[in-house]
């Protein structure tokens, strides 16, 4: 039996939940290949590492952490430094492959930047 879910209503943020709720039917996170999350506010970035098999986080990195607070630059330089760092958390756990999951947010910008990040760190996407 399938579930089916509306998001009724309008503005920016109901329509990025409903672009997320239809990339979520297509896109799942296996102990194999995990679902890189991304989560974008205005002003920080959170990024996970998720196997959804058993719903555990494999691995994170956000603008919230110290070291990253300290990180002189733009937005976009600091999303592409978490990439890096979500990239060589999760190399170190064991994860090569991973799903990315833009979270309803466009391909673009930041967002791009942390798939970027995780490139260059050494994640396949």
């Amino acid at each position: 039996m399938t579930m089916t879910i509306k998001i009724l209503g309008k503005g920016k943020s109901v329509a990025r939940q409903r672009r997320h709720l239809r990339l979520r039917k297509k896109i799942a996170g296996t102990a194999g290949r995990p679902r890189l999350v991304v989560t974008r506010s205005s002003r920080h970035m959170v990024v996970q590492v998720v196997d959804d098999n058993v719903g555990k986080t494999v691995a994170s990195a956000s603008t919230l952490e110290a070291d990253l607070r300290a990180f002189d630059g733009d937005k976009t330089a600091k999303a592409r430094k978490i990439g890096e760092l979500v990239a060589e958390r999760a190399k170190a756990v064991g994860v090569d492959t991973v799903v990315f999951d833009r979270g309803g947010n466009k391909y673009h910008g930041r967002v791009a930047a942390v798939a970027d990040g995780a490139r260059e760190g050494g994640l396949a996407l």
